[in-house]
């Protein structure tokens, strides 16, 4: 299995799930090994990047599909936007995450750690995923909480520790997603409640390709919790109304072009953050993606003294305004802070975003809840009488 970092690959991809979007919740669970994931959209590298965006994936299911027959694909797309949300409102969790990596860099060493990433546990379950997930940047949902549960309660290794291990990794790593799943399976996301891995789920859900009987702590308690996060306020500003000659300067996390509001776009660019370059499969994939938009945009790529590269940009373009997607929590937004950008920047928000993030203020229920009236909105011409009250 390969993901070609490609808009076109990924509208393919998209095109070839949508009639299969009914069937989501049936076939979902079921890992079948590495390049037999056709369950699973394997859309998630592309909407990471937004080379296709959740809206787009979104409506190309209602398309054909009603609400209630994808249902459960549906929510898994906003499982990532409410992610996202989440942190938004709690930006120190993140923070947290960070400096404990850095707290705990030495156990990097131990043995015990390098068997883990290297696959070479006495599980080898374990070993397989780890395996395939440092061999091909991907690794199926149901395989991703089977495994950071044995990796924080069967081989008890620190928690932050598999979570920078699968954003490194993974071509989809989503820095939301990633760390707030992680913290999930925990017991530390809902406190009390966590994800144990068992034998029995695994052999049925691999269909018997594994049955790691005796191998695992099915009774381990939740992680302690060790601090709470108070909620901040959500602010979300209207978009800017930029003037003059506007340039569109772009990041990995979202390369889809700017909403037709801002006005005409006059030039692009884009950026890739040393700190996201992580491993050989996602430094390409990121830096193909990249390169994809910019080629069909004729764009710019910016060098690696960012603040001169970028001013040199605007000084070429006679630029007046720059407009970037609002960065959210994570490496990019890390990345910027360190950055002086100039005063005409401007930052955007998507209307996706604008729509699900202020349902994510607690548990998944309150945008799952919603999600009738915002498919409603995205599908006006749609009469579908399975929601009655809209």
């Amino acid at each position: 299995m390969s993901f070609i970092p490609t808009r076109a690959a990924a509208l393919e991809r998209l095109e070839h799930f949508v009639p299969l979007a009914a069937k989501y919740a049936g076939r979902r669970n079921f890992d079948m090994g590495s390049g037999n994931h056709d369950g699973v959209s394997q859309l998630s590298p592309y909407i990471r990047t937004r080379l296709i965006t959740e809206e787009e994936a979104t409506r190309a299911v209602l398309e054909l599909h009603s609400p209630r027959s994808a249902e459960k694909f549906l929510q898994e797309i906003a499982w990532r936007t409410y992610w996202k949300g989440w942190l938004e409102m709690r930006p120190e969790v993140w923070l947290h995450y960070t400096s404990s990596l850095a707290d705990l860099e030495k156990q990097r060493n131990l043995p015990d750690f390098q068997a883990a990433i290297s696959g070479e546990t006495p599980i080898p379950c374990f070993n397989q995923w780890a395996r395939e997930l440092t061999e091909t940047g991907y690794l199926h949902n149901h395989a991703r909480m089977w495994f950071a549960s044995i990796w924080i309660f069967t081989l008890k290794l620190p928690w932050q520790l598999g979570a920078d291990f699968f954003l490194k990794h993974l071509l989809d790593g989503d820095p939301a997603s990633n760390t707030l799943s992680w913290r999930w399976v925990a017991g530390l996301h809902t406190p009390g409640k966590h994800y144990l891995a068992r034998a029995s789920n695994i052999e049925k859900f691999t269909q018997g390709r594994f049955n790691p009987s005796g191998q695992l702590n099915e009774s381990a308690p939740p992680i302690p919790l060790d601090r709470t996060f108070e909620k901040q306020t959500l602010h979300l500003a209207p978009n800017p109304k930029p003037s003059g000659r506007i340039g569109h300067l772009m990041f990995p996390e979202d390369l889809a072009a700017p909403p037709e509001e801002l006005g005409e776009i006059h030039a692009t660019a884009a950026y890739l953050p040393k700190s996201l370059e992580t491993t050989p499969l996602v430094s390409g994939f990121l830096n193909g993606a990249l390169n994809d938009v910019l080629t069909a945009r004729h764009g710019t790529r910016l060098e690696d003294d960012f603040e001169s590269s970028l001013n040199d940009w605007i000084s070429s373009e006679k630029l007046d305004s720059i407009v970037i997607s609002r960065p959210t929590i994570g490496p990019t937004k890390d990345f910027l802070k360190t950055q002086n950008l100039p005063e005409t920047t401007h930052h955007f928000i998507r209307s996706w975003d604008r729509l699900l993030w202020p349902h994510a203020t607690a548990g998944f229920f309150k945008l799952k809840k919603a999600l009738p009236k915002i498919h409603a909105s995205l599908t006006p011409e749609r009469k579908d009488d399975l929601f009655p009250n809209i």
